[in-house]
């Protein structure tokens, strides 16, 4: 981040003489080749037009002034190619580093680019009909991961879960749960086709009975299912929030569809669209001309037997979400949503917002595995294990940091055998390992008598080797990881950031001995190396939701 903002300020000048500004297509990043230097970029082409120069021509200029800059921080700038400009920055740039993290701890890397921007991040959000799944958890570690990294970046953030307690699945909850109670006391009864059949039904069922006896089974059926419903939906509430709590997932607002309904918001919101001449009535039904925005056929809002569909109820909560003053709003789905998406923005739209206004992340499947055999899984059948078995059997950090590993839209296999292992092969073991590790060697320094002292720039010279340049610019690029990841909403960027930095750690530490390194000032630049990197693991990991330990 250092080196980038270095450059950037370096090269404004060129920009500025022709009244031009970085663009989305104006690129400052490392070269796949090293010999390339530590970053290049094509800013040429981007001036080609203005300045009535070819691209090269362009470079050699800039290339020969920015010699004349004699900045001791530059150690070489040089055209390439038809338009690229290579620049190579002196070890005392990436030493320099070291100071800076040293002295900002955990807020290095911290940024004001979201300028305050208010973020409403909405995920999990499972109708409260069963206990939350791996699938869910994956959902939840994404959501909460990427509010972490959006505050830390600057921006206002609010997370919240929409409660889908209304409609079809809440009544078959209800019904479901009422017939096990008909049969705990003894009673014929035909299970609901569609209905839940998990043993955490029985359960409910049980409790159900234990709390108010035998009396439901006098009252009128749709007394009883309600009664039914309200409590197993309480109770699976309850556990969902607990759930969430224990990985360590905060969601500051609850937001109830049935609330929604019941507050006249829904009916206001189709009124609004009909007005808007963006609802129309044929075939006895509510329609949204949602092919006016780019979807591919008009979408039904209420149903010709007056019901509402989930599109009527969720441009509503749409509606109240932008209502609430939210510059974005991020939606985190399951993938088989994908075919929603197109609806949902044209929605925004309808709603007098841009598109871009409306972010939607889809969540591939989790498949689980045990030793390389897939578990079988199945909501309704009660076929599934639940995040809370999970956590309980591999531990918070393990499932939060494989849930990360990837990018959401892939599938991804988690092997709980594997992430139990005490191995390098385990991805999160491998990273917290590398935090406790440097810990450890800090402790073994306070063993013995060495003191840590606050490193000079004539210390950290020493730092000079390919090893220790390596590492220090990984340590330089934590802050545009986040950026990235903060830009695209990608958190999974910052755990392969974690991966690769954890690996240069391993790697230095069999290489290069840093208590027996031979003079007391070379030990004092390492250990001083090794704590900035044991700071840098430590922020990345808290913003996945990941502890760092000192002690494995």
């Amino acid at each position: 981040m250092r080196a980038q903002t270095y450059l950037r300020e370096l090269l404004k000048p060129f920009l500025d003489e022709y009244g031009l500004q970085w663009t989305a297509g104006t690129t400052l990043e490392p070269p796949r080749d090293k010999r390339f230097g530590d970053l290049a970029t094509n800013m040429a082409f981007t001036l080609s037009k203005t300045a009535g120069k070819n691209p090269r021509q362009i470079c050699q200029d800039m290339e020969q002034r920015l010699k004349l800059l004699g900045d001791p921080r530059l150690a070489m700038v040089e055209t390439a190619g038809p338009g690229f400009l290579n620049f190579t920055l002196a070890p005392a740039f990436w030493q320099q580093g070291i100071l800076v993290i040293l002295e900002q701890g955990d807020l290095y890397g911290q940024s004001d680019l979201g300028g305050g921007r208010r973020v409403q991040v909405e995920f999990v959000s499972a109708n409260p009909t069963g206990p939350l799944h791996i699938g869910h958890g994956r959902g939840a570690a994404l959501g909460d991961s990427l509010a972490r990294i959006l505050r830390f970046m600057g921006h206002s953030v609010t997370t919240e879960y929409y409660l889908n307690d209304a409609g079809r699945q809440m009544r078959l909850l209800g019904a479901s749960v009422l017939a096990r109670y008909q049969e705990l006391l003894g009673q014929h009864v035909v299970f609901p086709e569609d209905g839940y059949k998990g043993d955490y039904i029985r359960g409910l069922a049980q409790g159900l009975l234990d709390r108010d006896g035998e009396r439901l089974a006098e009252w009128p059926e749709q007394e009883a299912l309600d009664r039914a419903r309200e409590y197993a939906m309480d109770r699976i509430l309850a556990g969902i929030r607990q759930d969430l709590q224990d990985f360590r997932v905060e969601h500051q607002v609850w937001f109830s569809e049935s609330d929604l309904i019941r507050e006249g918001a829904v009916e206001r919101t189709l009124e609004q669209l009909r007005m808007d001449g963006l609802a129309y009535d044929q075939d006895g039904a509510l329609w949204f001309a949602s092919t006016r925005y780019g979807d591919d056929k008009d979408r039904v809002l209420r149903k010709s037997d007056g019901s509402l569909t989930y599109l009527a109820s969720d441009i509503a909560y749409h509606a109240d979400k932008f209502a609430r003053g939210f510059d974005l709003v991020v939606d985190i789905w399951g993938a088989d949503h994908h075919g929603y998406v197109g609806r949902m923005k044209a929605a925004a739209q309808a709603l007098g917002r841009v598109p871009e206004d409306l972010q939607v992340i889809l969540v591939q499947l989790v498949n689980l595995l045990r030793a390389g055999e897939q578990i079988a899984m199945s909501t309704r059948a009660g076929e599934f294990e639940t995040l809370a078995d999970v956590c309980a059997e591999v531990g918070t950090d393990a499932a939060r940091f494989i849930f990360l590993s990837r990018k959401s839209d892939s599938h991804l296999d988690f092997d709980l055998e594997l992430v139990k292992r005490q191995t390098m092969d385990n991805p999160v073991y491998y990273v917290q390992y590398a935090h406790a590790r440097i810990h450890s060697l800090l402790a073994k320094a306070a063993e013995t008598g060495v003191d840590l002292l606050q490193p000079t720039p004539e210390i950290l010279a020493l730092l000079d080797g390919e090893a220790d340049l390596e590492l220090l610019k990984s340590l330089d690029q934590f802050g545009d990881v986040l950026v990235s990841a903060s830009a695209t909403l990608s958190p999974h960027h910052l755990s392969h950031y974690l991966l690769d930095l954890a690996g240069k750690l391993h790697r230095y530490y069999t290489t290069h001995p840093v208590l027996a390194a031979g003079s007391p000032e070379l030990v004092q630049a390492r250990l001083a190396m090794c704590r900035a990197v044991a700071q840098v693991l430590r922020s990345g990991l808290d913003l996945l939701g990941v502890a760092a330990p000192q002690k494995m």
